[in-house]
């Protein structure tokens, strides 16, 4: 199967993403077809993007367990506390979609040195704390500017062919989760010391500062040329959605010329960036997006209650759940080391490996929900962090395919929007079915898993299964 047919369920019509340029761009290694395993592009810049998100997801994790203790600390009433720790998530939902157009139009490496050194400043602030504002200021700029794996996924589809595209976005997610499995054994053992969580977080501060330091000093030489060819200036990258030959159209203007100066400044840039995005996202991608937060709050209302499930069901103590989230972080890790493999066995098809790990996923939810025995609900909630790593993988992958070249930041930022929703709503979801039973935020994911399901089949046939990856005519 072409490359084509690996977005066939997801990829829409030509549209403002899909410029002649990147139709008629190079293909490299795997994705021309060529013999094997996959000239991926710069591979030590891949590495070092792995190493990026590794850092990103360790300093994180170190200081996250432990915001509801500080809070407490700051003698905050459970109302503010639960005001000021939703801040975060509403912060995210606003600003993920322009700073990810923000990256499309300024470019990656400046966006993502701006991103990580204000979040640098955040988890500085929060370390020294001493009151409500000074806590509320800190998760203002870490809410506005954590957009690090953002911006490196969309970083990562610059750099390699489509059919690279899920393997290596894979390994980021992969690199990423060890990162969060290490940093909450670290912070919890900092954490013990006098000062422990301002310690905690100035660590923190020095992960981040370390992770600007290698984006400064990325290899960006090795993609130079390549990025040159295909129309992707990494670093400075200005060109608006679906807007890659600007020189040809200057240079028609004649006396007009202003106009073209004119459509070149960022913020001209980023307002035809989100107009033409408006129009793929509603037009053309709805279902894509809505699948995602289908799958979102079915996760997100699964993890809502996880332990106190436990608790209530089977008395499981908060240790052995715990071993228990380790345990199913570590199984999610390894789904990016296997992505390789189960993308070769469904020949590069990612929708349907999107449709076969969400009904899987669903099937697991039930069977957590159901699960008469704490071993019978053990078995699917191992399995379920690897089924929701491969399904975020794919709907990633779904999302850039039909972007275009251009359009890989908002995309991704538009994304990540959808499931800041999600972060909103599942609380009050959770709260809501928790009245009826333990087994209800579950229960309640297991069936909007099966509508996102029954979404992607109701779809699929809307797709041409020649390879094309466009519309069939109607």
């Amino acid at each position: 199967m072409d490359l084509g047919a690996s977005v066939s369920w997801a990829r829409p019509q030509e549209g403002p993403g899909n410029t002649e340029a990147e139709r008629q761009e190079p293909r490299t290694g795997a994705e021309a077809g060529a013999p094997g395993p996959g000239a991926l592009r710069a591979p030590l810049l891949l590495r070092c993007l792995y190493l990026v998100g590794f850092l990103d997801l360790f300093g994180v994790s170190m200081v996250v367990p432990l915001l509801s203790l500080h809070v407490k600390s700051l003698g905050a009433s459970p109302t503010v506390a639960g005001i000021a720790g939703s801040s975060y998530g509403v912060l995210q939902l606003l600003s993920s979609t322009p700073v990810g157009c923000w990256s499309d139009v300024i470019g990656r490496r400046f966006s993502l040195l701006v991103c990580i050194l204000c979040s640098a400043l955040g988890y500085l602030i929060l370390g020294v704390s001493t009151n409500m504002f000074l806590f509320v200021l800190a998760r203002v700029f870490v809410g506005i500017f954590k957009h690090t794996l953002s911006i490196s996924r969309a970083m990562l589809s610059d750099l390699v062919p489509e059919k690279e595209r899920p393997l290596v976005i894979g390994q980021l997610n992969t690199a990423s989760s060890v990162g969060f499995i290490l940093g909450p054994v670290v912070g919890g053992y900092l954490s013990e010391l006098d000062g422990g969580f301002c310690l905690t977080c100035f660590i923190c501060f020095s992960v981040f500062i370390l992770n600007a330091g290698l984006v400064w000093l990325f290899p960006w030489s090795e993609v130079s040329v390549q990025s040159a060819k295909s129309g992707l200036r990494l670093g400075e990258n200005r060109a608006p959605l679906g807007k890659t030959h600007c020189a040809p159209q200057e240079a028609s203007l004649g006396p007009g010329r202003v106009e073209g100066e004119e459509a070149r400044r960022p913020w001209a840039e980023g307002a035809a960036a989100l107009r033409r995005l408006q129009s793929l996202v509603f037009s053309e991608m709805g279902d894509v997006f809505l699948v995602r937060l289908l799958m979102a709050l079915a996760v997100m209302l699964y993890y809502s209650n996880f332990g106190l499930a436990l608790e209530e069901r089977f008395g499981v103590r908060p240790k052995v759940t715990g071993y228990l989230i380790s345990y199913g972080s570590a199984l999610g890790a390894l789904a990016g080391l296997v992505l390789g493999p189960l993308l070769r066995l469904y020949r590069h098809n990612a929708p349907r490996l999107l449709l076969h790990s969400s009904a899987l996923t669903c099937l697991l939810l039930l069977l957590f929900a159901t699960a008469p025995t704490l071993g019978a609900a053990v078995v699917p909630s191992m399995l379920l962090s690897f089924s929701t790593a491969v399904g975020r993988t794919c709907i990633t992958d779904l999302q850039l395919a039909a972007g275009g070249a251009q359009a890989r930041g908002t995309l991704i930022g538009v994304g990540q929007s959808v499931t800041a929703v999600g972060r909103v709503v599942a609380p009050l979801l959770s709260g809501v079915a928790q009245e009826f039973s333990p087994c209800g935020p579950p229960s309640l994911g297991a069936a909007l898993a099966l509508v996102a399901v029954f979404i992607m089949l109701l779809n699929k046939p809307r797709y041409g299964g020649d390879g094309s990856g466009r519309l069939k005519s109607e």
